[in-house]
């Protein structure tokens, strides 16, 4: 019961990073953090083994590093370097790499998205004004953690550790 619950943490973490990303295009460090150092907890209450536990932490890093890639030419913020890794720790191997894929095309439905509500903005008759600083505003960038936390919540029940939770 209780590593179900912190499955709903995990779900509560990636909404929220979800909804900081759309209001202010960041992250917070203090979320990404404790989504990781939440982990462990899971992954001891879901009864992971030591191997298994060492496989999910090498696939964090290894996300880590690949966000740090995507950061480097601007592609990402770093904030969304930082909750691919976090999330990738939670869904381990092979499971972060259907995250990972479902997450890119969650932010190619957001990129088009974005796109479109951006054009129809101005017929809405709304003073410019009052778009700047949102996801409406021309040239704002485009918040990924939404992607993400899509990716995550269509990849969780299909997951390693949903599994774990149901038995």
């Amino acid at each position: 019961m209780a590593g179900q619950f912190l499955l709903l943490v995990f779900v509560f973490f990636m909404v929220l990073a979800a909804a900081k990303d759309a209001m202010s295009f960041t992250i917070p460090n203090w979320l990404v953090g404790a989504m990781a150092l939440t982990f462990p907890l899971a992954a001891g209450l879901l009864g992971l083994g030591w191997m298994e536990f060492g496989i999910h932490v090498g696939v964090g890093v290894v996300a880590l590093l690949i966000g740090m890639a995507l950061f480097a030419p601007g592609w990402i913020g770093g904030g969304d370097a930082k909750l691919i890794a976090a999330a990738a720790l939670w869904f381990g191997f092979p499971d972060a790499l259907i995250f990972l894929a479902k997450s890119a095309l969650m932010g190619g439905v957001l990129a088009v998205a974005l796109i479109m509500l951006r054009r129809a903005a101005p017929a809405t008759g709304l003073p410019q004004r009052w778009l700047t600083g949102t996801l409406l505003a021309e040239g704002a960038p485009a918040p990924y953690g939404i992607a993400l936390a899509a990716g995550a919540m269509w990849t969780l029940p299909s997951s390693q550790l949903f599994a774990l939770a149901s038995l």
